[in-house]
């Protein structure tokens, strides 16, 4: 086996999503799942050559293909990788691997070498990037890629990314805690110890080394069929076969758990909580977020109005009719208004109605001196005559 493997030397770059979904005991299942898939290459600078690249939201270089050509080396590396833990954006990761990996300067071999370029991929979700077209822009570069789905990984973002022929590039295993039945997988296809991995065997799906033969199986979810090499898939939606509580969904002959709009699936991967829909950023509402069993609706502040879209509000007239209590007239405020009132009334104290000015009976100042005037002339006068009258 290890003269077959020293028969085909790569420059093999693994790729593995560290998002917040694999928790970390499953990360460290990754990298036991790495350091197994070390042990069975014939590592060397003239042999094959390893780097590995973590990605969540941003994508980081572990090591370069030049940096270790010993397998003890390498897995003790391995050994110190620390997950990311958000977000999963494996398109960026595999541009990354053309753009910074797979040159002459981080040690993969020129192409008169005819060193097979190879990509594993481990994911156990769905790519939060565009990642198809990236994939194909690797493959015409000659590079090889593998896609490993875990758990809920999205069979479809596996079959976009991998080469072809699909069946021999895309693996699925049902959770971290197995991942390491690959490594005989991936040893046959690299080393092609045996009739399995020689690609005559005609197996649908799953091909087991029996000696010098070898026997067909299926993929959890499947069973063999009558030819011995074909597969059907059992149908794990179908009602008493699974668990959910409320979508099943059929992956590759297994089946994951889902939800409703406005729920959120439960640690357990089974059952279903309503989301706070109104938590921070999870809603589009410019003033006010009105939670409603997993939904939401927007509202506004007392003084705005929500606008058609049902997102944005708009400051409401409070003068509008209808919208103030005055009785003659609204004097809008900003946001507020007071009342006031017609010309030839006043204000009443409870600063809303209006009553009628009373008109004062009193004289001005100037007109109240002048009549003071004339009416001490007219006492002189009275007196004067008075005194002529009595003489």
């Amino acid at each position: 086996a290890d003269t077959a493997c020293k028969n085909r030397p790569l420059d093999l770059v693994f790729i593995i999503d560290s998002s917040r979904s694999v928790r970390p005991e499953e990360f460290e299942k990754v990298k036991i799942f790495l350091s197994e898939m070390i042990d069975t290459l014939d590592v060397g600078e003239r042999a094959t050559r390893v780097a590995v690249m973590n990605y969540a939201s941003t994508v980081k270089v572990e090591f370069p293909l030049r940096t270790y050509f010993d397998k003890a080396s390498l897995k003790e590396a391995v050994s110190r990788i620390e997950p990311l833990s958000a977000g999963t954006m494996t398109g960026l990761a595999i541009q990354t691997a053309m753009d910074e990996v797979f040159t002459k300067e981080m040690g993969t071999r020129p192409a008169t070498f005819n060193i097979p370029k190879v990509v594993i991929v481990v994911t156990d979700g769905r790519p939060q990037d565009q990642v198809q077209d990236v994939a194909a822009s690797a493959r015409t570069a000659g590079i090889e890629i593998y896609a490993v789905g875990v758990d809920r990984a999205d069979m479809q973002s596996l079959r976009i990314m991998a080469s072809e022929p699909l069946d021999e590039h895309v693996f699925y295993v049902e959770t971290y805690g197995v991942i390491e039945k690959l490594t005989s997988r991936f040893r046959e296809t690299f080393c092609a110890v045996n009739v399995c991995a020689l690609g005559t065997h005609g197996c649908q799906h799953v091909c087991v080394s029996n000696g010098a033969s070898y026997l067909c199986d299926c993929y959890e979810g499947y069973t063999l069929n009558a030819d011995k090499r074909t597969c059907s898939a059992v149908d794990t939606c179908a009602p008493g076969r699974h668990e959910c509580d409320q979508i099943c969904v059929s992956n590759n002959g297994s089946y994951v758990c889902d939800c409703y709009e406005g729920y959120t699936l439960n640690p357990d991967k089974k059952t279903c909580s309503a989301m706070d829909m109104c938590a921070p950023g999870r809603h589009d509402c410019a003033q006010v977020c009105l939670s409603n069993d997993g939904s939401y609706s927007c509202g506004c502040y007392e003084g705005y109005t929500l606008n058609p879209d049902k997102k944005t509000c708009s400051a409401a007239d409070v003068c509008a009719p209808g919208r103030h209590d005055c009785e003659q007239v609204c004097v809008r405020d900003g946001l507020f208004y007071t009342c006031d009132c017609h010309q030839g009334y006043t204000l009443n104290p409870d600063r809303k109605t209006c009553s009628r000015a009373i008109t004062s009976s009193l004289v001005t100042t100037e007109e109240s001196c002048k009549c003071e005037a004339i009416v001490a002339l007219r006492d002189s006068v009275t007196s004067r005559l008075e005194a002529l009258s009595s003489k």
